[in-house]
């Protein structure tokens, strides 16, 4: 997805997003690109500065976070270590191994893999006690 800075031809700025940049011509020509403001279709880009992303402003980011919050997220992965270390991770089968052990098809363990967000409410629904390990910032990685 794209983020662009747009404007119209009286004068207003808004933006908007895009699959890619062929996208924007594509609906600029059809004209289903359109001011909020003022309804007109002769809508251009904007000049814009390119997001970079440097390993410094991500340092920026972490130096920036106050004591606690630092605190608070090592707990975080101390927890996400532990669950990693003592849990069985099922992967895309979640769901599924999580029914079984629910309904006592299988040996009660601690697990951990992936689910899809219908999964994941689908077992909120059956009254599956499940959590969402915390995607970390590493974890982006």
């Amino acid at each position: 997805m794209i983020k662009y800075n747009l404007n119209c031809s009286n004068g207003h700025e808004f933006e908007a997003w895009f699959r890619s940049a062929d996208d924007f011509d594509q609906q600029k020509q059809r004209k289903l690109v359109s001011c909020p403001q003022c309804g007109t279709n002769d809508v251009n880009k904007a000049l814009m500065a390119p997001a970079v992303s440097t390993s410094r402003k991500k340092q920026q980011v972490a130096l920036a976070m106050s004591n606690e919050q630092k605190q608070f997220l090592e707990q975080l992965r101390a927890f996400t270590r532990q669950v990693r270390e003592n849990a069985e991770y099922v992967g895309p089968r979640f769901a599924e191994e999580a029914r079984k052990i629910h309904f006592g098809e299988t040996e009660v363990r601690g697990i951990y893999g992936e689910a899809t967000l219908d999964e994941a409410r689908s077992l909120a629904e059956d009254g599956i006690d499940f959590m969402p390990l915390p995607i970390l910032p590493e974890d982006r990685n």
